[in-house]
């Protein structure tokens, strides 16, 4: 018989944590500004990746051994020391963004156990969240191949709704391991031809250098592509490809297949019963008899091309509007009030993390559309107060739509008060905020449902005044989005 003690022995070890005592470790984290004491032998013990870390540092003059970690935040730092001494961790009235985080930071440390964990949270209880932030999340999953459960998770949601990865702005990005993983997946929703485009569409990308016009393309430039995209090929289901699309997309790029296989492929449309050796992969399942046409989705539900194309000639100073079809930037969406909601904290939760951020609102009731550009990054991890961020590129601005004849733009004046992240306090009431001169505000937590947000440049810290209408400048919104401004390549 045993007895088992584990509350006290995590409790006098969660004081250890707090002895100073006998420490021979100091972490550095949140760029160097917050920092922590643990004892080498509790961090060896607990995770490899310390153990490793710790046998490649050689310690100061006082027998100390920092580790720097500038990107990790103090209060994700904090959690993962107290599980790694007390095996506890406090997830209540924690955002989910910061489960997420801390899962990924976890899993650098090898903290499997703890990771494991927290993903069958996101999946079980947070699903929701996931689906929301689903471009951010697929891709941080497949940095590492440590996310099983996750990957399946979207990848059950992506087989379904292709377009969410393949037509993303950012397809080219895709992780290797996240390209083969979807190739393998027998419900794929989409044509063979099209994900054969695709495949070959991302190995170009990876490799920038190769000529643009593939008649130019020489013998070295086909096996690079090859070489690329190795871990792809295999996966391509080519006999359930027709004749005329094997003739018009596959044959130039035949030079990437082994001769075997494009052997077969030929032998394969002229003679379809004769047996072949190349292995032959099952057709992939469709949910439908056909496929659904693909629906495209206006990028804006409040501004048009016209907009975006004047938006990126403020970003770049130009005196001259781009065009609509030459616009430098792509504008992704990133939270949309009708689809994640009007509280003030969902602005904070989204966006947090993002940077070169252009935001727009709707004015209820009128045709004025209002917003302001954000180059810095998001921070919703102030506790107290607020923190103003620097910055001489920021603006605000009233845009041209229905009655209202002209856009006006107004660069910040002051540039030490440019931009202002709320403190944890008052994330509840106020979102984005633009000098002393602009910002969405709710006494009830909905943007949708009062007059609070306000919009007055008397104060001067932006060039002109912008107005919302000759009458008021309190107002309430009909909707706002928020875009991530990302330059094309």
């Amino acid at each position: 018989m045993s007895v088992k003690f584990f509350d006290k022995l995590s409790q006098n070890f969660i004081e250890l944590l707090n002895d100073k005592d006998d420490i021979n470790v100091i972490f550095e984290v949140e760029n160097k500004e917050k920092s922590f004491t643990a004892h080498s032998n509790v961090l060896k013990y607990r995770s490899s990746y310390f153990r490793q870390e710790l046998e490649n540092i050689q310690p100061n003059e006082d027998n100390i051994k920092i580790i720097t970690k500038p990107s990790i935040s103090a209060k994700i730092f904090e959690v993962v020391l107290k599980y790694i001494y007390g095996g506890v961790v406090n997830l209540e009235k924690v955002e989910t963004r910061f489960i997420f985080d801390l899962m990924l930071i976890v899993n650098e440390f090898e903290l499997i156990e703890l990771s494991n964990q927290l993903e069958t949270i996101l999946i079980e209880d947070k699903a929701s969240w996931l689906k929301t932030h689903f471009s951010l999340v697929y891709r941080a999953i497949f940095v590492k191949e440590n996310f099983k459960n996750l990957e399946k998770f979207c990848n059950d949601i992506v087989v379904k709704y292709p377009n969410l990865i393949f037509d993303s702005s950012d397809f080219n990005s895709l992780p290797e391991s996240s390209l083969v993983s979807l190739l393998k997946r027998d419900d794929l929703q989409m044509l063979e031809v099209e994900i054969w485009d695709y495949v070959i569409k991302w190995g170009i990308a990876q490799n920038p250098t190769l000529p643009t016009n593939l008649r130019d393309w020489t013998k070295e430039n086909f096996l690079t592509l090859k070489t690329t995209l190795q871990q792809c090929l295999p996966h391509i289901r080519y006999f359930h490809i027709t004749n005329i699309e094997i003739y018009d997309k596959i044959r130039p790029y035949k030079k990437i297949l082994d001769k075997q296989l494009w052997e077969d492929i030929n032998q394969h449309l002229v003679a379809p019963d004769r047996p072949i050796k190349s292995n032959i992969l099952p057709a992939r399942s469709f949910l439908n008899a056909e496929l659904p046409p693909r629906i495209t989705e206006p990028f804006s539900t409040i501004i048009s091309e016209d907009h975006a194309a004047e938006i990126s000639s403020w970003i770049d100073r130009k005196t001259t509007i781009y065009s609509t079809t030459n616009i430098p930037y792509i504008f992704e969406l990133i939270l949309r009030g009708t689809r994640d909601g009007f509280a003030p904290q969902t602005f904070w939760n989204i966006c947090y993390g993002h940077a070169c951020t252009i935001f727009v609102a709707k004015v209820k009731g009128t045709d004025e559309i209002i917003g302001g550009y954000n180059p810095l990054t998001w921070d919703n991890s102030i506790i107290e107060n607020e923190q103003w961020m620097e910055t001489n590129d920021s603006f605000i601005f009233s845009l041209k739509n229905g009655n209202i004849q002209n856009s006006i733009l107004s660069r910040v004046k002051d540039t030490k008060h440019a931009v202002l992240n709320i403190g944890k306090n008052d994330q509840k009431d106020c979102g984005p905020y633009f000098g002393f001169g602009f910002s969405l505000y709710s006494h009830e937590s909905n943007f949708n449902l009062d007059s609070f947000s306000f919009c007055d440049n008397s104060f001067g810290y932006y060039e002109k005044r912008v107005k919302t209408s000759s009458i008021t400048i309190r107002f309430s919104i009909d909707n706002y989005e928020v875009f991530k401004v990302i330059r094309k390549s």
